[in-house]
């Protein structure tokens, strides 16, 4: 069974500090590997990877191809190549940076909004969140769609605010079904 959330603990316990640049080195050195056709997996696939990440390595960080970030770097893609991951790849990588979002007490969210959402109010959705969770930074992404009718829903990782008039609509809908 994958549990993307185990890799990104492993590479964020081992790098600790180092993870922002670890996290850097193994986005550079993921793109290459990304580019290689057919499958793979097993020990001899990925001591193969291994000296192509290397000789990539020399190439992208130059004299900084040494850093512990850089080998780290490699060590993991070698890992999750060998144990037949590498699929998950993009997967891993958001969780680690969720991690790593979650240590700088960073949020990504996401505003889904009937109507263009206007300067005024994503500044003040970004107060309110960063007043009421203790966040540092707030990210959002805003996504306009029509069928909210008005109004807009949040989502903070798992935590999920439908302020919308459709989500009003609905919850009256079951009230009334429900007491009929």
């Amino acid at each position: 069974m994958f549990h993307a959330n185990r890799w990104a603990v492993v590479f964020d316990t081992v790098l600790g500090e180092n993870a922002d640049s670890g996290l850097a080195c193994l986005r550079a050195l993921v793109q290459p590997v990304k580019t290689i056709s057919g499958e793979l997996s097993g020990h001899s696939a990925a001591r193969q990877l291994e000296k192509i990440l290397r000789e990539s390595a020399s190439a992208t960080f130059g004299g900084n191809a040494s850093d512990a970030a850089v080998e780290y770097a490699i060590r993991f893609i070698t890992l999750v190549v060998e144990k037949a991951q590498f699929g998950n790849i993009d997967v891993i990588l958001r969780h680690i940076e969720d991690r790593l979002d979650a240590r700088r007490g960073a949020l990504m969210v996401t505003v889904e909004s009937a109507a263009p959402v206007d300067n005024v109010l994503e500044e003040e959705l970004r107060r309110q969140i960063k007043e009421r969770l203790g966040a540092t930074e707030v990210t959002m992404k805003v996504q306009v769609i029509p069928q909210l009718l008005g109004g807009y829903r949040l989502r903070l990782g798992g935590f999920y605010v439908d302020a919308s008039l459709k989500g009003q609509v609905e919850r009256m809908k079951a009230d009334l079904e429900a007491v009929i």
